[in-house]
């Protein structure tokens, strides 16, 4: 123990390369547990649509928060002492949650969530590579990438079924998912990984960066993975309404069901592409989200519920290969002591727009109508993930692609 790389002496086997995954995933689950449940809420409380939009912003406030100091730390005092605090804070998001009877209950249980996600994309996504070792970056890569979308998907759609179907559905889900997160711990605890060695420059809380020398390798990643989460986002946080005005219903396991699908597809596609050269993954994952935002405007134009369902799946496809191609990147290319803060540098590259576009087509469909906003902001997207897609093309040569 004790490396630079914070992995253990000896290559751990597969088994627990998928294991260390699983904290990414249970964080994930949380993330969007509460996404099905806010309309219970609203009835039992009482608050507007503009009281929701400020607990969803708590939400991105954790998260940013959390990205500016968890990678960091992360890289100088090992992943262990990130995750556990953060894991921690998890499980108290989950108990407030459970029996939040206020607003201001909800707005730090999303905060709380918020911290622990930003924990994880940065140091728990490091320690799937530091467990994985050398020889299997590409395994940890797809790993850690799948296990975040996977658990962003699991989490409306578990949390949709568990309210329909049992009593007392804002408290029982949330014990479920404290459950998860009691065996994350677990496996944290036992996780082989050690403390760095190398020794700590700079500040401790600032804007997440890489090494000189990696900045193209982010550069890509963001310009792929940006459009892509924002376009997730924006079905998530807007999908409910769309389909409340195409299918006429409010049922939280439809508006569940339709992000669980548009997350499969996610983590569906990154194992499909995952032996193809980084460029062209993210490329691909370009395409696929410009696709998207055509077929979400067709499908606000048409009223097709189907059409919506294939923008969302693209949509999915188009968040996963970019955040593979940009996790693949960096895993090759950045030294492991700066590993989890480049890994905070691309997410927050990624949730700044997919945090602000998704919020102001919220207002903008408010003052305008559904139709005309989400048509704008289809149009917006489409024209920033065009923009990914070029600079991708264009600097193709200059992008190391190692095994």
């Amino acid at each position: 123990m004790g490396e630079s790389s914070g992995a253990s002496d000896s290559a751990a086997p597969t088994w627990w390369v998928w294991l260390a995954a699983w904290p990414v995933t249970a964080v994930f689950v949380l993330s969007n547990a509460a996404t099905p449940l806010y309309v219970l809420w609203q009835r039992d409380i009482g608050f507007s649509k503009g009281t929701l939009t400020v607990i969803f912003a708590f939400y991105i406030v954790g998260l940013l928060g959390s990205l500016l100091v968890c990678g960091v730390v992360s890289d100088r005092l090992g992943r262990k002492p990130v995750l556990l605090p953060a894991l921690t804070l998890a499980v108290a998001a989950c108990l407030i949650f459970a029996t939040a009877s206020t607003v201001p209950a909800l707005i730090v249980a999303r905060l709380f969530t918020g911290i622990a996600v930003g924990a994880v994309v940065s140091a728990g996504m490091a320690a799937v590579t530091d467990v994985a070792g050398p020889d299997r970056k590409r395994l940890a890569a797809l790993l850690a990438s799948c296990a975040m979308v996977f658990g962003a998907g699991l989490g409306p759609l578990l949390a949709g079924i568990l309210s329909e179907t049992l009593p007392a559905p804002t408290v029982t889900v949330f014990v479920v998912e404290m459950a998860m997160l009691v065996t994350a711990i677990l496996a944290v605890l036992r996780m082989p990984v050690g403390r760095p060695s190398a020794p700590a420059k700079g500040a401790w809380v600032r804007v997440p960066g890489v090494p000189r020398g990696n900045g193209l390798q982010l550069t890509l990643g963001i310009a792929v993975f940006a459009p892509g989460i924002t376009a997730t986002s924006f079905v998530l946080s807007l999908g409910p309404s769309l389909l409340a005005g195409l299918l006429g219903t409010t049922s939280p396991i439809i508006a569940g069901a339709m992000a669980f699908v548009m997350f499969l597809a996610a983590t569906g596609v990154q194992f499909a592409v995952q032996k193809l050269r980084r460029p062209a993954i993210l490329t691909a994952g370009a395409v696929s989200t410009t696709l998207s935002m055509m077929t979400l405007v067709i499908a606000v134009h048409t009223s097709s519920v189907g059409v919506l369902i294939a923008s969302a799946l693209l949509a999915g496809a188009g968040q996963g290969m970019g955040q593979l191609g940009g996790l693949s990147l960096l895993n090759s290319t950045v030294p492991p002591h700066r590993l989890a803060e480049a890994n905070a540098a691309l997410n927050i590259g990624g949730y700044v727009p997919a945090g602000l576009l998704p919020v102001s087509a919220g207002y903008l469909s408010d003052a305008v109508g559904l139709t005309d906003g989400a048509t704008l902001f289809g149009t917006v997207l489409t024209a920033l993930a065009v923009v990914g897609g070029l600079v991708v093309v264009t600097s193709r040569r200059r992008v190391p692609t190692p095994a």
